[in-house]
């Protein structure tokens, strides 16, 4: 008899959901949500100028280019900190974002935080969080994107990652709509959920992954002709297909890249929001218990 279950060790293919890329009209207002209200943190090294800004939560970014506002099918969780400072933050920010979609509810383990241009952010508890979820425990990091699909999905949309990427994935149900999980490293999910309501028209915004077999995936892909992009280290595709007929599932970009990408593993800079210029710590500067 085997002493432990090593299958619950086991991740699938997916290593890292790295980024969600959305286009903004305005950086001013996207630092008073991102940085003052959510209290993230600005790539400080990449990303620099007025055309683009990257925003680090933990390993995770959101990639926020200039543009027409993007306005996501679905939402992102993040762990962001205690509720209470959490909070506070999105009270001192209101007058600054008083003329613009910003808002937030307050519900029993998170709070639905409303960007300036719609997008939602489900700031999830850290304290709070279901421990059997595979964030439990993080203080700092995306620990899903969630989107909205068409009923009779979700089926179709497993088996796609299942068979294109050996990927972890798990066929749920929550409140009688069925729910397609896919497993993202130890601690991040991506989640397709199935809905009657209206879908808007896709607007072009994407996600990226990192996968640890970076080739066979791509030759199933290709072999399907889903694939474009290609670049050292990184492909795309948009497409999500019923593999067994071929019918159109979903449309979302993903941006797939190897373990051999430069920016791979790279450090994050995550600042501490706690430490102000009027309560200066010496030494906690840095957020703790990022992911």
């Amino acid at each position: 008899m085997h002493r432990f279950d090593y299958a619950r060790e086991d991740t699938g293919n997916l290593v890292l959901l790295e980024h969600v890329n959305l286009t903004i009209p305005d950086q001013r207002l996207a630092t008073a949500f991102y940085v003052s209200a959510l209290g993230l943190t600005r790539d400080p090294y990449l990303m620099t100028g007025v055309t683009n800004m990257w925003i680090n939560i933990g390993r995770s970014q959101l990639h926020l280019p200039h543009g027409d506002a993007q306005r996501l099918r679905g939402h992102v969780g993040l762990i962001v900190g205690a509720r209470e400072s959490l909070l506070k933050r999105l009270r001192d920010i209101q007058p600054v974002l008083a003329q613009t979609a910003f808002g937030w509810t307050e519900c029993e383990d998170r709070v639905q935080v409303i960007c300036p241009w719609g997008n939602r952010y489900d700031c999830l508890d850290p304290d709070a969080s279901d421990v059997r979820a595979p964030w439990s425990g993080i203080d700092l990091g995306m620990a899903y994107v969630r989107l909205d699909v068409p009923t009779g999905c979700a089926a179709a949309i497993a088996t796609f990652y299942r068979e294109m990427f050996n990927a972890s994935v798990e066929l749920r149900d929550e409140h009688g709509a069925r729910q397609a999980v896919i497993g993202i490293g130890k601690h991040q999910q991506l989640i397709y959920a199935e809905t009657s309501a209206a879908s808007p028209d896709y607007d072009g915004h994407h996600i990226q992954i990192y996968v640890a077999d970076f080739s066979g995936p791509y030759a199933r892909l290709a072999g399907r002709g889903l694939t474009y992009g290609e670049e050292p280290h990184q492909y795309r595709f948009r497409r999500l297909i019923d593999l067994a007929d071929d019918a159109p599932c979903f449309e979302l970009e993903h941006e797939v890249r190897s373990l051999r990408h430069p920016l791979y593993a790279r450090p994050l800079v995550n600042r501490n929001p706690e430490n102000s210029n009027r309560n200066f710590r010496a030494g906690e500067e840095t957020r703790r218990g990022a992911f």
